[in-house]
């Protein structure tokens, strides 16, 4: 409670100094959206993206404190450090407020509903699930939904200008939406094989159902739910990319990405027209040098885990090219 009051307060006295500088902020109408499922390498491209300067991502503590990150970051993001973990739950990567962080969490956090909400109950029947792709809320949700995303970007650019890049998975459910908001955006859309996305989504929720949750998760219908999910996902954005100028979405496997970093990243900045890729090549390879010893998970999957996923993800492992495989490094196949 004492934490509520505190944040409140802030945003409060955020409000009352810089409301009206904040309404005088443009938004351009071009970001660039990080897409994909859960844990298909999303985080390492908004990561890569966030290197360049001329970008403007969203960070740990501008999404988890977003009422006032605008008026308290001096001084009060130094002194909270302990509260971050040293590693990420799901793949034990480091942990820094200045890293990028999903903008869904700042929804969430300025009281927008979301599906994210029911790892605090995991138990229950799933929550929200109407925030996904957003088609089905009234009028004044939907409003509201984007109301609270805009005055969230607005002061994002009041703290730093730049092209904004957010990533956030729901957000491959919402194109129709994103469009609307913002009719020249860019895409960025990043898949990774089917079998290793499936085990490693898995992991996360278990994960995250575990450390936040208020309830000892059973895990029960877990599978189901990450399965059905995906084909809901996945359904929602073929249909939707078909009404947008194929120049402005970009796929990128993130296989290819980790075998050749600076290879994929050039031909993302030349499809988008992002700009001169140079400048942030030194950056991007270093980055991957710093990371030379880190090993990916590894995982085993049942027969019928392989089954189900081949079954039920079929259209887009086809698509992407996936279909062909009998192994994927980091998946023992079952026999």
């Amino acid at each position: 409670v004492s934490c509520a009051l505190f944040n409140s307060a802030l945003g409060g006295l955020q409000d009352l100094l810089l409301a009206r500088s904040l309404n005088r902020v443009a938004l351009n109408d071009d970001p660039l959206l990080v897409v994909g499922h859960w844990r298909s390498g999303t985080t390492l491209l908004h990561e890569l993206l966030a290197l360049d300067a001329r970008h403007r991502c969203p960070t740990n503590y501008e999404c988890f404190v977003p009422r006032h990150f605008l008026i308290s970051q001096r001084w009060l993001k130094p002194c909270i450090g302990f509260v971050l973990p040293k590693n990420r739950i799901a793949d034990s990567m480091p942990v820094e407020w200045d890293l990028p962080q999903e903008d869904e969490f700042a929804l969430v956090a300025l009281g927008v509903p979301s599906p994210y909400l029911s790892i605090a109950f995991p138990n229950e029947p799933p929550q929200f699930g109407r925030y996904y792709a957003l088609d089905g809320l009234s009028p004044g949700e939907l409003v509201r939904w984007q109301q609270t995303l805009t005055r969230f970007l607005r002061q994002l650019i009041w703290n730093r200008p730049g092209r904004l890049v957010l990533k956030s998975p729901p957000h491959t459910f919402r194109l129709p939406v994103l469009e609307q908001l913002f009719p020249r955006a860019r895409y960025l859309h990043l898949v990774r094989d089917p079998y290793a996305v499936f085990a490693s989504t898995v992991k996360l929720w278990k994960s995250l159902f575990a450390a936040q949750s208020y309830q000892r998760p059973t895990y029960e219908g877990l599978e189901e739910r990450v399965l059905e999910t995906f084909c809901r996902m996945y359904e929602r954005f073929e249909s939707a990319r078909l009404q947008i100028d194929p120049h402005r979405i970009c796929d990128v496997r993130y296989e290819d990405l980790v075998r050749d970093p600076l290879g994929q990243m050039r031909q993302v900045y030349e499809r988008l027209e992002l700009g001169d890729f140079e400048p942030v090549a030194g950056a991007v390879e270093a980055y991957f040098g710093q990371r030379a010893d880190y090993r990916p998970s590894r995982y085993q999957l049942t027969p019928q885990q392989h089954a189900a996923v081949t079954e039920r993800w079929l259209p887009s492992m086809q698509r992407y090219g996936y279909e062909s495989r009998d192994s994927t490094p980091g998946i023992t196949k079952p026999e």
